[in-house]
């Protein structure tokens, strides 16, 4: 996975809160059962707080302050993305959306550019304040994804993905595929309340899963706003492969038996691991984002 070393980043995209102190509020995510069931539903993408009822409760309302701001400083060309992590994140945010900034008028629409918030520890967001044990995820509330990177280390040692850039890469994308079907109005269906594998849930986060494939598909060829040039300038095999198996790591099926010991469909809310390769790989495969219709299957 490399990106233009000449190219300049879009350090506007990323709002860097790393190191920020949340006072006059609390994330209610912590030990317990509600901590493991964060742990497990929030690792398993896009389960914001919102969904899992976690909020801020009755404290005040969380402010977030002192934001260090580091990848505005530090990351500001594709030679950056190439050598640190979080300038990597923030070229993969760029790239994203400089592909759905040119779909969604191709297909008569208008994207309007969502932020990524990097956080560590808590954050408090439209959806409700939460921790790190939530995972990535995406608030419809204010069109923000959230991140705090320590989740990559995570996904390798926890959940036995092989890890890689376009892992991390893979899970930046699903979360703006959520970002796809809020401004689509589809990512409303997954509000119903129900689970199982037939679930709007589990079809909801398969079509993020192939949406973030239609972007791999073109990721090598989408013209940077820019320069022109297409900021992601090599993928690999391999590099399709670390985002496969990091699909494949976060199945429920997965999750299930490694915290559980046992597989329960009718609880699933992400699908399997199965299922979340093949949906990716058809984005990934067609490019075409008229392919991803979970809905229809």
């Amino acid at each position: 996975m490399q990106f233009d070393d000449d190219a300049d980043l879009d350090t506007s995209e990323v709002k860097d809160e790393r190191g920020s102190r949340i006072p006059g509020g609390r994330a209610t995510v912590g030990g317990g059962i509600v901590g493991i069931i964060a742990l497990v539903l929030g690792l398993l993408f896009g389960v914001g707080p919102e969904q899992l009822g976690l909020s801020s409760g009755d404290s005040a309302p969380a402010t977030s302050v002192s934001a260090q701001g580091q990848v505005q400083q530090s990351c500001l060309k594709g030679r950056d993305a190439n050598t640190k992590e979080d300038c990597r994140i923030l070229a993969v945010v760029n790239s994203v959306q400089d592909y759905w900034r040119q779909e969604f008028p191709r297909r008569g629409g208008s994207y309007t550019t969502a932020l990524t918030v990097f956080f560590t520890g808590r954050v408090s967001t439209a959806c409700g304040a939460a921790t790190s044990a939530v995972g990535p995820f995406y608030c419809p509330g204010d069109r923000k994804v959230y991140l705090d990177l320590g989740f990559f280390d995570e996904l390798r040692t926890k959940f036995g993905s092989t890890g890689g850039p376009f892992a991390q890469a893979y899970v930046v994308a699903h979360e703006y595929g959520h970002h796809i079907q809020n401004l689509m109005g589809t990512l409303g269906r997954a509000q119903d309340g129900r689970q199982g594998a037939g679930s709007n849930a589990v079809k909801v986060e398969l079509q993020a899963d192939c949406y973030a494939g239609v972007w791999a598909h073109h990721a090598t060829t989408t013209p940077d706003k820019r320069t022109g040039r297409p900021l992601l300038t090599k993928l690999t095999d391999q590099d399709i492969q670390d985002g496969l198996n990091a699909a494949a790591a976060v199945g429920d099926d997965r999750i299930q038996e490694r915290f559980q010991g046992r597989v329960t469909p009718e609880s699933w809310t992400h699908g399997s691991a199965q299922q979340r390769q093949q949906w990716f790989a058809t984005g990934f495969r067609t490019g075409d984002m008229g392919r991803c219709d979970t809905f229809a299957r």
